[in-house]
C-alpha cells in the first residue's frame, strides 16, 4: 500500500538501548558531533563563569583543558558502542585535546608552572 510507505516505525527495542542509539545516529548523523560540542562548551563556560564569581578573573586555557578532556573522556566511552562514534570525530577529538594542552603549557610562565 502506498500510504504504509510513510509511517513512521518505531525502534526496535529488543537488543537494548544501544541499538535505539545507533538508529538515532544513523537517522541525524551530526547528533554526536553535537552533543560533544554541547559537552564541551558547557564545561568551558560553566568553570570560567564559577571562576569569574569567585575570584574575579578566569584561566581560559585551564578550562579548556579541562572541558577537552572532559569531552575526549566522553567520546571515548561512545566509541565503546559500534556505530556511534565516527573515527574522524574521534581524531577530531584528539587532536583538540592535544591542542588545548599545548596551548595551557605555552600560556603559563616559567614561575608558574
Amino acid at each position: 500500500m502506498p500510504l504504509l510507505d510513510y509511517l513512521y516505525t518505531l525502534p526496535n527495542a529488543t537488543n537494548g538501548t544501544d541499538q535505539i542509539l545507533i538508529e538515532t545516529v544513523t537517522a541525524v548523523p551530526s547528533l554526536a558531533p553535537l552533543l560533544l560540542v554541547f559537552i564541551f562548551f558547557l564545561v568551558f563556560l560553566g568553570g570560567i563563569a564559577r571562576q569569574k564569581l569567585r575570584i574575579g578573573n578566569a584561566d581560559y586555557s585551564m578550562w579548556a583543558v579541562v572541558a577537552s578532556l572532559a569531552t575526549f573522556m566522553v567520546s571515548l566511552i561512545m566509541t565503546t558502542i559500534t556505530g556511534l562514534l565516527r573515527l574522524d570525530i574521534l581524531v577530531i577529538m584528539v587532536a583538540v585535546t592535544i591542542l588545548t594542552g599545548v596551548w595551557f603549557f605555552l600560556d603559563r610562565r616559567a614561575s608558574e608552572v
